[in-house]
């Protein structure tokens, strides 16, 4: 090798050596950039609440997240006796002459949001179905059918088309009616969080309440979120499929949410409104995948009720909404162009 030869083979080793600095220092930095997520978690809304920032370091953001949760919980809680809701449903709040309760601006947001899947199914998601569903209990432990002459005389309170709201105003068309926002809640409340986070500067986020997921943006790397649909009564972290998300919401609602057995039989907590008993008709669960949770919460119980076939038909008629139904023989069914919206993986 001549001294010409050696002096080109000199430059590239350097040049080689150069690049490998600039490809470690780049590496260096980018771990650097992308530090560990953090995150805080609270018992609210009935439920475990996590909050996990991916591009922040700043904990009073996780605790302006969670105190805005407290907030609504504190409004909507059906069993707090301060909480709007609960004053509502019992008569406690204050009645003009001609009979409209005065509520507070985002209780009366929630209600309108609620209504709208009344309408939108036709009645199967109603809202009004707290006279009903205050005669079961799924949360104790100690859970059993209620008597059916209770259920009966409950059935006539329960119809959304009774429920008059005129800004922040409702009037009930029946005495003894009252309203149950467990089925829209905690959706609503999810894209609140979403819009302080952004507000705050946050890109990168997971918003989990109870096993609704919100994701803000994606991974700090520019990757998706990797979300999991659950295997119904299994452990939360046994999943039927993985989905990556970037910036949308994933809600399920299914039988083995809250349940009891009695005398053989499995009571869940999706009540059929023209029933009063939960609805029997071979679906597990239904998960929806959307921009807005609000929109998940609620078409995840609207398409449950509707069972497979309609509520899929509703699903496929939607723009931006993919949906994943699990059926009692846990066959998997996929909305329409599915497989083009969302990827699945391993």
């Amino acid at each position: 090798m001549n001294i010409k030869s050696k002096r080109t083979f000199l430059a590239a080793v350097v040049l080689l050596l150069i690049l490998i600095l600039f490809a470690f220092m780049y590496q260096r930095k980018s771990q650097t950039e992308a530090p560990e997520p953090i995150s805080k978690t609270d018992y609210l809304l009935n439920t475990i609440v996590t909050v996990t920032l991916y591009d922040s370091q700043d904990e009073e953001i996780l605790d302006g997240a969670l105190d805005l949760c407290r907030e609504y919980d504190a409004l909507l809680s059906p069993t707090a006796q301060t909480s709007e809701i609960y004053q509502l449903n019992h008569g406690e709040l204050p009645v003009d002459e001609d009979g409209f309760y005065e509520l507070s601006e985002k209780t009366a947001d929630v209600i309108s949001q609620g209504l709208s899947y009344c309408e939108l199914s036709d009645g199967a998601f109603d809202i009004a179905i707290e006279p009903v569903s205050s005669l079961w209990d799924f949360t104790s432990g100690n859970g059993k059918v209620p008597d059916e002459a209770a259920i009966q005389a409950a059935l006539p309170l329960v119809d959304y088309r009774d429920i008059t709201l005129d800004g922040n105003r409702i009037r009930f068309a029946k005495e003894g009616m009252g309203i149950n926002l467990g089925a829209i809640a905690k959706g609503y409340i999810a894209d609140r969080i979403k819009d302080y986070l952004l507000e705050e500067g946050v890109e990168s986020a997971i918003i989990d309440l109870g096993g609704n997921i919100l994701c803000v943006g994606q991974r700090p790397d520019g990757t998706p979120f990797r979300i999991g649909i659950q295997k119904p009564f299994a452990d939360r972290s046994e999943t039927e499929a993985v989905m990556e998300i970037s910036d949308d919401s994933v809600v399920s609602s299914g039988i083995y949410e809250r349940y009891f057995e009695q005398d053989g039989v499995l009571y869940h907590h999706i009540l059929d409104p023209s029933t009063g008993y939960p609805y029997d008709n071979n679906l597990v669960s239904v998960t929806i995948i959307s921009n807005k949770s609000v929109d998940g919460d609620g078409l995840s119980t609207t398409c449950f009720a509707l069972g497979l076939e309609k509520g899929m038909d509703l699903v496929n008629s939607l723009p931006d909404v993919q949906a994943v139904f699990i059926t009692d023989d846990y066959q998997l069914h996929y909305s329409e162009n599915f497989d083009e919206e969302i990827t699945l993986s391993q």
